[in-house]
């Protein structure tokens, strides 16, 4: 399928898209993805070229409402596309998930904030940096805010911003982190993505001094935990009566996922003929055989994972229930874990392609300096996470609201 036929077949398909002809989509635009990665990583952000057929081929849209043209679909289905995508190169995928989740999140915020950000135009991108770095000043209708926030991955391809800040105390007195949004005029880019992996993420730091916010375009992060946010009044699919947090924390774990099936993939396919001097041949030796296997069972495992507790999670919301915070806290913590385990298993992998594969002619250094990367993520500091869930079972009170 050609990329113009993708467009038509986007734009002008008045119902959603199956899962399996947006991984059609996906798998068209596959090659030209792989063989843009390097230039992509040496511009340090994806080419304008890739962002705007992944437009076309409507992979944006997968979580957007339907009243903004989107097609309101499920969190496998996103997250499925997300992995193929990284399969051909992780900082596409990366950037799909970060970037594609604001659809959703952008589901949940005051309807008036959705007319600002889609009222002339539904196809602009939102990019976004959750650290709570944001200073605000009550003034009349809003806040005057200033701050710098690192890690806006996609940032150049964007007309708006989600930015973290800690609120003003609520109607309880307490003060809770929430999501700002900034059009592109109130943003400064500063270019700083300068590092060893996800090179093509963009991810530079963002500046917005002393610029005004409307208070509708304030999301707080408990109304999004309490599965009773605004957009709710608007919005009213099972989709956007999911947890905040667990639509947000697989965008920058799950791409780790296809980046090692890609990895997996160069290993078979480079090991099956390989003759080591002195080992003989890679396809005959144990160690390999072993870490090819195991390998693909985990990948196996972390999708059935993920699926199920999507599953789940979509149950809850069709009854219009949350989601115990036990069970969140568990899948949190198996959110979190992916990046460390595919990280491992890279490792492996890398190791046993001996040391012809440290060569830049092959592909393992850069898959595992992707994977590595995306392993530093805050989110994907599992032993933080684990060692929470382990002290709720054991009696303690949970504090952690980002679920």
């Amino acid at each position: 399928m050609a990329v113009s036929e993708i467009s038509v077949i986007a734009t002008a398909q008045e119902t959603a898209p199956t899962r399996e002809e947006l991984l059609e989509r996906v798998r068209a635009l596959g090659p030209a993805l792989k063989e843009r990665a390097q230039a992509s990583d040496d511009k340090r952000q994806l080419l304008d070229e890739t962002v705007q057929e992944m437009k076309e081929a409507g992979l944006f849209r997968i979580l957007q409402p339907r009243r903004w043209g989107g097609y309101e679909l499920d969190l496998r289905t996103f997250y499925e596309v997300q992995m193929l995508l990284a399969e051909y190169d992780m900082s596409v995928g990366w950037v799909h998930g970060v970037v594609g989740v604001h659809a959703w999140q952008m589901g949940i915020f005051d309807d008036r904030a959705a007319q600002d950000v889609w009222g002339e135009d539904n196809s602009v991108l939102i990019a976004s940096s959750y650290m709570p770095t944001a200073k605000l000043a009550p003034v009349d209708g809003g806040f005057r805010v200033s701050g710098r926030w690192r890690f806006s991955s996609g940032c150049n391809h964007a007309e708006w911003f989600f930015l973290g800040g800690i609120l003003p105390p609520d109607e309880e007195g307490l003060t809770r982190p929430g999501t700002l949004l900034f059009p592109k005029a109130d943003v400064r880019i500063l270019d700083t993505w300068d590092v060893a992996g996800l090179k093509g993420t963009g991810s530079h730091d963002v500046v917005v001094e002393d610029a005004f916010l409307p208070a509708h375009r304030i999301h707080r992060h408990i109304d999004g935990f309490r599965c009773s946010s605004p957009g709710n009044a608007v919005n009213t699919g099972w989709l956007y009566k999911v947890p905040f947090f667990q639509a947000f924390l697989r965008a920058v774990s799950t791409s780790s996922i296809g980046a090692l099936q890609a990895m997996l993939n160069e290993f078979v396919a480079y090991g099956s003929g390989k003759v080591s001097a002195f080992a003989g041949k890679t396809a005959e030796d144990p160690t390999a055989q072993l870490v090819c296997g195991e390998t693909a069972a985990a990948i196996d495992e972390m999708r059935a994972l993920m699926f199920r507790n999507f599953e789940n999670l979509r149950a809850y919301a069709e009854r219009g229930e949350t989601p115990p915070v036990e069970e969140r806290l568990r899948y949190k913590l198996q959110a979190s874990e992916v990046a460390n385990r595919c990280a491992l298993l890279a490792a492996r992998l890398y190791r046993s392609s001996g040391g012809s594969g440290l060569f830049n002619d092959q592909p393992f250094a850069r898959l595992l300096a992707n994977i590595n990367a995306g392993r530093q993520h805050v989110v994907n500091q599992y032993e933080l996470w684990g060692a929470n869930y382990g002290a709720c079972l054991m009696g303690r009170e949970n504090q952690d609201l980002a679920l």
